[in-house]
């Protein structure tokens, strides 16, 4: 084995038993009046993966899914409600202890909108510049202004970009800002959290191919959030797919488009435009997804599952190993779901 597939065995980030729930209930008064319970939304549901140095996995689903809440408490934007997160086989935790400040230095966030993530009343070169300051990266003023001109032109941009105000800047620059700025702390695992959705389709694979680059260059470490597969496709190495919260199916990203094994991963990949032309038909996501404050009982995708039996509506499926990952499935774990063929 190579020093450097070595490194990608060694999980950066571990995840286990991962859960948030929030309290949505009505105020007390309401409640007393109403004659209601309190009630709660299991925002993530005991989610378990790692992510290896040096690759991406993303996590994929429809709105509602989970995705992002995740992504928040792995940066540590949300505190869990159950389980643990490792980072570099460290515990996070939400506080402000030297420990955890000199870990925060090693992880950062892209967000999906680059027109509300910058401040507008600010230069470029001090929303750049402010990581850098906040976390002690570096203290001294002529350096961090050399350092915020590299990471300009690191990302395409002009080092005189720094003077200018974020209005200045169409969305596709704008976000190349955003990507700068997560940077500026030298992270090894950068969380991005559907970095290209509000942008047009044109300047799409322009930061995507930024962000490939940057990570072959400086050996970063993705988690890629986003609900669109086609990006999906060529960013990822590993894919989870989430589902109300849960994590349904997790797999080699080119072995989960040749051959899904959820169906939920096979109603996404069907709903996938077909611009190759294949002739294989296509159809729209059927359903919608259920209440998560009150969820089905068993597995939470039977309402939609057009495999689905007396067993799916009462018991919650495990994980099953399947020749191309993982799947929490009872039809395929009782290979009552006929194989997938879905060239791509």
């Amino acid at each position: 084995m190579t020093e450097f597939s070595a490194q990608l065995d060694t999980p950066l980030i571990q995840v286990a038993n991962l859960s948030c729930v929030f309290d949505v209930s009505k105020p007390w008064l309401n409640r007393v009046v109403e004659r209601e319970s309190k009630q709660f939304l299991r925002a993530v549901d005991d989610v378990s993966f790692e992510i290896r140095k040096g690759e991406t996995l993303a996590l994929v689903g429809e709105s509602g899914s989970g995705k992002s809440t995740i992504a928040k408490m792995l940066v540590g934007l949300l505190e869990p409600s159950a389980g643990t997160i490792l980072f570099d086989g460290q515990p996070m935790v939400i506080d402000s202890s030297e420990r955890m400040m000199e870990l925060r230095k090693r992880f950062q966030m892209i967000f999906q909108s680059p027109y509300a993530s910058l401040n507008p009343r600010w230069k470029v070169a001090d929303v750049i510049a402010e990581p850098m300051v906040v976390l002690g990266v570096e203290k001294d003023s002529a350096k961090i202004q050399a350092r915020v001109g590299e990471l300009l032109e690191l990302v395409g941009l002009s080092a005189a970009d720094g003077a200018k105000f974020p209005h200045e800047f169409s969305g596709g620059q704008r976000q190349r800002i955003a990507i700068a700025r997560a940077l500026s702390s030298n992270p090894d695992f950068v969380v991005c959290d559907e970095p290209t959705s509000a942008l047009d389709v044109s300047v799409q694979a322009q930061i995507l191919n930024l962000m490939r680059d940057l990570q072959d260059q400086l050996g970063l470490t993705y988690l890629f959030i986003s609900h669109d597969l086609s990006v999906v496709r060529h960013m990822a190495d590993r894919i989870g797919v989430l589902y109300l919260g849960a994590l349904v199916e997790i797999a080699d990203s080119k072995e989960l488009f040749k051959a899904p094994q959820h169906p939920y991963t096979r109603m996404l990949l069907d709903a996938v435009p077909d611009l190759e032309m294949t002739g294989r038909q296509r159809k729209e996501v059927e359903g919608e997804i259920p209440n998560p404050i009150n969820p089905p009982p068993g597995c939470t995708f039977h309402p939609r599952c057009p495999f689905a039996n007396e067993r799916c509506k009462g018991e919650v499926p495990h994980w099953t190993e399947t020749r191309t990952g993982v799947v929490a499935c009872h039809g395929v774990e009782e290979g009552r779901i006929p194989a997938a063929e879905m060239v791509r």
